[in-house]
């Protein structure tokens, strides 16, 4: 029986979430996630020895070290939204210091942020928690606003001040996505050369993809395809939103799908859903974490426990959650993270 905290937190979706059995994508068929993640996955690849001892450290670092799953604290909301918008509700974090201390306090495999917040304390904290550094950002500050992500720095320079990971998004569909694949394949490659390792935040963008009022942005059929096109470029790990609906290829009537997506591989269940995702990063080999999402307040800590179990009961590999931890006290931040860390920790939690 789980633990009976993560019981109370999901509530009424408890035997909804932690009862499920999936009918649509046989768990068999996946490569799930396991201590000897890297042996599994990566020794047959062509990653580098030094991006192997790179994944391994990532995996190896934290409360969930050696687990195969991964709990990963991001900060880039100061470029991707605003530094005020982000940090107002706690401006502790506007120093750079605290954004690591709550890191390592909280038990991350890693923390990832900025050239700038990661470089001024590189020093200090680069080899007590794995840094994965935020290499390109959607600059916000231009009028009219633009939706595009830009390279804020170089590999080398990610390199240099000991990271282990390089991360970057790129926002597949919109017109601005050839340059960005162009970009990004280009830096992940110098990555891997370096002895890097390569997480990509595969998100879709495009105003068609909102469709009588309906957003399919986060559709599992769109997402689960720009997973597929995360991998292709060799991400090792791929962040994902959780899918929320499904069905964008349909309601755009673009793109190239099969019926048998949604009467096979997909259910309504969010657990199916997210399969789906885990399915289309070649089955499980590239790890898949689902973002945590804005914060809410009271609701945060049920919503990213329920986000924790529906990766977990998926196939995932973990979670990644910035806002709702520390847009709160920091002893409040930590207790958030090791909550979603013990979903992951909990064997009785199981694949479904």
């Amino acid at each position: 029986m789980a633990n009976q905290k993560i019981i109370d937190l999901l509530g009424d979706k408890a035997s909804y979430l932690l009862e499920h059995r999936s009918t649509t994508v046989d768990k068999a068929g996946l490569h799930l996630p396991s201590p000897d993640h890297v042996e599994k996955i990566w020794i047959n690849s062509n990653r580098s020895n030094q991006t192997l001892r790179s994944l391994q450290t990532l995996l190896g670092t934290g409360r969930l070290a050696n687990t195969g799953y991964c709990s990963i604290f991001p900060v880039d909301q100061g470029i991707e939204h605003s530094a005020g918008s982000a940090f107002a509700p706690n401006p502790v974090y506007f120093d750079p210091e605290n954004i690591i201390k709550l890191a390592i306090e909280s038990g991350c495999n890693g923390v990832a942020s900025t050239f700038g917040v990661l470089g001024i304390m590189s020093r200090k904290y680069a080899h007590r928690i794995p840094f994965i550094v935020k290499i390109n950002h959607n600059e916000f500050l231009s009028m009219p606003n633009r939706y595009d992500q830009t390279m804020f720095g170089t590999i080398r320079s990610a390199w240099n001040m000991g990271a282990v990971a390089v991360g970057a998004t790129i926002y597949w569909g919109s017109e601005e996505s050839n340059r960005q694949l162009k970009e990004v394949s280009e830096a992940f490659e110098l990555a891997h050369e370096l002895g890097m390792a390569t997480i990509l935040w595969c998100y879709t963008r495009n105003a068609g993809f909102k469709v009588n009022g309906v957003d399919y942005h986060t559709s599992a059929d769109l997402t689960g395809q720009a997973n597929h096109l995360g991998v292709t470029i060799q991400a090792d790990i791929i962040k994902q939103k959780l899918p929320t609906n499904n069905g964008g290829y349909l309601a755009t009537k673009h793109g190239k799908t099969s019926p048998l997506v949604y009467e096979k591989l997909t259910s309504d269940h969010p657990i199916d859903l997210c399969r789906y995702q885990v399915l289309n990063c070649y089955s499980g080999r590239v790890g898949l974490i689902n973002s945590g999402g804005e914060s809410k307040g009271a609701s945060d800590l049920a919503e990213s426990v329920a986000t924790a179990v529906i990766n977990k009961r998926a196939g995932g590999m973990g979670l990644i959650l910035g806002r709702k931890a520390f847009q709160r006290p920091m002893s409040e931040g930590v207790e958030l993270l090791n909550m979603i860390q013990d979903v992951y920790l909990d064997d009785d939690i199981t694949i479904a």
